[in-house]
């Protein structure tokens, strides 16, 4: 296995010594990165494999159109590489930790990016913070220390501008609808952030919120369309090359394509052979819909597990962006998500919601992106956030000991006289299954008045198990149904 440490001149030293054919380019992008933040040691500027001066009379390299097209994007590197600059102090740099046991069970290097680590919780924080920014600079502090912004969320967004807008001593509202977990709405309380509660869902509180701009001097950020958004997540990318030089995949959660835009064009500009896919699920294909369509449209969403990347339309800027960066976009089922999340806290102890989880619910056995040609390979896994509720993380958990099948209910038929649900229920212990729920059904049946049909929930060790235990119970007589069969 290909091996990078997460110390930039180290891992660099790592890929030139497995890539000796790519010797060179990555370290030259890491080292103007570190001289551009003001980080580069004396001894980075020396370098044995560093290319020649040009001669003089050299020509200079031409501008293809395909550049000059790319700089009149809404968003484009230098955008990134000055947000870099200006949230260095104010956001967390997060790690690239190689994963063992997922790097085994995937069957390539694969590196968590713990965004989920950031003081609210999410990647949001990056993109906040710089919108504020950039509106202090275009407006002026005292306007925008009197006016202050506004922005429609349910979670993650309205938490990381809260905060940031605390911080920066600019005043925030936040309108969430009713259906906005109350822990969320008491943590941007507690950020001094005010609150608005409007709507059924997240359209009508944007909606609402459009409706305070016109009666106040409001500035209304966008959780990912707006261009310093776009630019802040963008960040991330960068700090992916600089912690693993020899990627060789990045696959990213897509909800509005504000975070793929980002790290796709920082990416993409530093290391171009990279390769960067978008993950997002089944019930909100809404960038999915936007590439058959070349254009956002609206999408159907169903509630899902990934909760925060169920946005109906992708946004118009970040589409633009990211259609050029992405190579490829795939879909993963709540079964996959559900998965991954369990993966996280049974192998990494990482507590990561749905959103957050996609990118690597992807990559697991049986999913899309688990194929030939990102196996060997070093893939960057970014988990963008962490804030699932408890009560909802007890119901995924079950869901993934299920899709594991660790968890499974059968039905069976046993008799209803003294002793006969004990035999039961000692077989199966004999067998190393332990009963975790069970009811019978004396009434609603067509059968031997002797008999009750018995429905057991029962934990076991996997897909093996499960069959060991199907054979027993069919040996024995009880002839049980599974659910799922």
């Amino acid at each position: 296995m290909i091996r990078c440490t997460l110390s930039a001149p180290r891992a660099v030293a790592s890929c030139r010594e497995l890539h000796g054919a790519r010797r060179g380019g990555v370290a030259q992008h890491v080292l103007r990165l570190r001289m551009f933040s003001g980080v580069a040691d004396d001894e980075d500027l020396v370098s044995d494999d560093a290319s020649p001066p040009p001669p003089p009379d050299a020509p200079k390299r031409k501008t293809s159109q395909r550049d000059t097209y790319l700089e009149e994007l809404p968003v484009t590197f230098s955008d990134i590489s000055r947000a870099n600059v200006a949230i260095r102090t104010g956001v967390k740099r997060t790690p690239c930790i190689k994963s063992f046991f997922l790097s085994e069970l995937i069957g390539a290097n694969v590196f968590l990016k713990t965004e989920f680590q950031q003081f609210t919780g999410s990647f949001k924080e990056r993109g906040a913070r710089n919108a504020i920014l950039a509106l202090l600079r275009e407006n002026g502090e005292e306007y925008m220390r009197k006016n202050g912004v506004i922005a429609a969320s349910a979670g993650n967004h309205a938490l990381a501008l809260a905060y940031h807008g605390k911080d920066l001593n600019v005043p925030v509202t936040v309108v969430m609808p009713v259906v906005a977990p109350l822990a969320k709405v008491d943590k941007c309380k507690k950020f001094g952030a005010n609150i608005v509660i409007h709507g059924a869902h997240i359209g009508e509180a944007k909606e609402k919120a459009e409706e305070l701009i016109k009666t106040s001097g409001l500035e209304y950020v966008n959780g990912y369309d707006d261009p310093p958004i776009i630019a802040g997540a963008g960040t991330i990318g960068i700090e992916i090359i600089e912690d693993v030089p020899c990627v060789d995949a990045v696959v990213v959660p897509v909800g509005g394509a504000g975070l793929i835009a980002g790290i796709g064009c920082a990416v993409k500009t530093l290391k171009p052979d990279v390769k960067v896919y978008g993950v997002e699920p089944y019930f909100a294909a809404s960038y999915t819909a936007a590439l058959e369509a070349q254009m956002p449209v609206a999408t159907k969403v169903t509630p899902t597990l990934a909760d925060g990347l169920a946005v109906p339309m992708v946004g118009s800027h970040a589409f633009e962006v990211a259609k050029h960066y992405v190579d490829e976009c795939v879909l993963t089922t709540e079964k996959e998500v559900s998965l991954a999340i369990l993966r996280l806290i049974e192998n990494e102890k990482m507590v990561v919601e749905g959103g957050g989880a996609t990118g690597l619910a992807a990559l697991l056995p049986g999913a899309q992106l688990d194929r030939q040609d990102l196996k060997g390979k070093n893939i960057v896994v970014p988990l963008c956030g962490g804030n699932i509720d408890t009560t909802v993380l007890g119901r995924v958990l079950e869901r993934g000991l299920a899709a594991d099948d660790r968890m499974k209910n059968f039905t069976a038929t046993v008799s209803d006289r003294p002793g006969g649900i004990g035999r039961l229920t000692t077989l199966l212990g004999e067998h190393g299954a332990s009963i975790k729920d069970m009811y019978h059904e004396r009434a609603f049946l067509q059968s031997n008045i002797d008999f009750v049909k018995v429905k057991c929930v029962v934990e076991l060790q996997g897909l093996e198990h499960a069959r060991l235990i199907d054979k027993m119970l069919e040996e024995n007589g009880y002839d049980p149904v599974w659910d799922g069969d």
